[in-house]
């Protein structure tokens, strides 16, 4: 059940805007809860492709959900008691995501999840909506952004740790086109909060950006 009040910071942007790495800095440098909104959505995503759902079948994919155990522990992400950290983080299962998430029912099958995460002492979401629609009430939104260039070569750095091969040119193709389709969306589109605090990371490192949160926090 969510806790009405605990506080609630969130941090939205696009992919490989360095939400993740900022939310889960802040989490533990305040000792709060963290909610990672993007991995519970790529959960439900991979399981979709493993599966061979239709990613337009809104009914089909909230029966899937429903019978979803997934929880995060030790800095992994778990389903069904199966550790896929790493499955839901490959390109196609952000394609993937980005399609699902576009969905109404698929978004109402998730948003309970997400707010259970409120408790005391506070909650730190990340994800591209937290502001605008599942924690309007937060005290402190974060819109944190970058170049699609230099997304582009977080993501490749990332994907090359893993021991998956990408091309930068298509992985700037492939944000511009999230974003293009994550902006124009008709539900929860990406975009910052009216009184959301904008900050571009192009040029700053994680240490930086979290500094600049902290003095408004």
């Amino acid at each position: 059940m969510e806790n009405k009040q605990a506080p609630v910071i969130t941090i939205d942007g696009p992919a490989g805007s360095g939400k993740g790495t900022i939310a889960a800095m802040l989490a533990k440098k305040l000792a709060w809860q963290l909610l990672d909104s993007g991995a519970i959505y790529r959960v439900a995503a991979q399981a979709a492709l493993e599966g061979n759902i239709p990613l337009t079948e809104a009914e089909a994919l909230v029966e899937l959900i429903q019978g979803l155990e997934m929880y995060f522990e030790d800095g992994k992400v778990w389903r069904n008691n199966q550790d896929v950290s790493l499955a839901i983080r490959t390109p196609a299962a952000a394609d993937a995501t980005s399609r699902i998430s576009a969905l109404p029912p698929v978004r109402a099958a998730l948003m309970d999840r997400q707010r259970a995460f409120r408790q005391l002492p506070g909650l730190v979401a990340d994800g591209r909506d937290m502001g605008t629609v599942v924690f309007p009430d937060a005290k402190l939104k974060i819109f944190l952004t970058a170049s699609p260039e230099i997304r582009a070569e977080r993501r490749l750095k990332q994907l090359s740790e893993q021991g998956i091969y990408a091309s930068i040119a298509a992985l700037i193709g492939e944000i511009k086109e999230r974003d293009e389709r994550d902006s124009n969306r008709p539900i929860a589109p990406l975009r910052p909060a009216a009184d959301a605090l904008i900050i571009d990371s192009s040029q700053l490192n994680p240490e930086q950006v979290l500094h600049l949160i902290l003095q408004h926090q």
